[in-house]
């Protein structure tokens, strides 16, 4: 599927087929398109948490308005990131650099995270979002159906999934084979309403 295709024809699904099952080959296919995914100074903090078990599922469920889809996708994502990732062995991220470019953004990295953060907050919702539609229109592209869902108590969510105390929690992502048609799209604002030129 073409990405043009990918990005039209994917909608927010709500029911899916709960027999349905990914096989492990297309899980690793989606999460390593997944991790192609942008991210500011290539700190890759986005951490992918696939919940399998039936009973968490249930309890993330409870918590999550009881929208069917956490418990009846074949996969269920919480996308969350790590927001001290900056500060973690950072040198890793430009392992293949020159080490006069790697010096370089190392110093960048520190610069630009350290004592702010407003900062690494903003740049891990932004790197979860970006995740976030990679792997729906990957998902489009291998024939399933997907639903960002970001209506939760994520304190509840963050404390179910054991959430580390550095990290925070983006958009819950269900992944599977849709049953039902969507509704119909609600309706588009006007280009003029949405697209700013140089200035508001």
């Amino acid at each position: 599927m073409d990405v043009i295709t990918a990005v039209t024809s994917r909608r927010a699904i709500k029911h899916f087929d709960p027999s349905h099952r990914l096989s492990e080959h297309d899980i690793d296919t989606l999460l390593s398109l997944a991790r192609l995914s942008p991210t500011a100074f290539n700190i890759q903090h986005w951490r992918f948490v696939l919940v399998q078990d039936p009973a968490l599922r249930e309890a993330l469920r409870a918590v999550a308005w009881m929208q069917p889809q956490i418990t009846d996708a074949s996969l269920l994502i919480v996308i969350c990131a790590d927001l001290k990732a900056w500060q973690k062995r950072p040198e890793r991220y430009w392992r293949n650099a020159p080490a006069e470019i790697r010096e370089g953004l190392l110093s960048a990295i520190d610069n630009y995270y350290r004592d702010r953060e407003v900062v690494q907050r903003d740049e891990a919702m932004r790197s979860c979002g970006i995740a976030a539609q990679t792997l729906m229109l990957a998902a489009q592209a291998l024939g399933y159906d997907s639903c960002p869902m970001d209506l939760a108590d994520f304190a509840e969510v963050g404390r179910l999934i054991r959430l580390p105390e550095d990290h925070v929690i983006g958009p819950l992502l269900a992944i599977g084979k849709g049953i039902r048609e969507p509704w119909p799209r609600g309706g588009a604002l006007d280009s003029d309403e949405v697209v700013v030129r140089n200035r508001f």
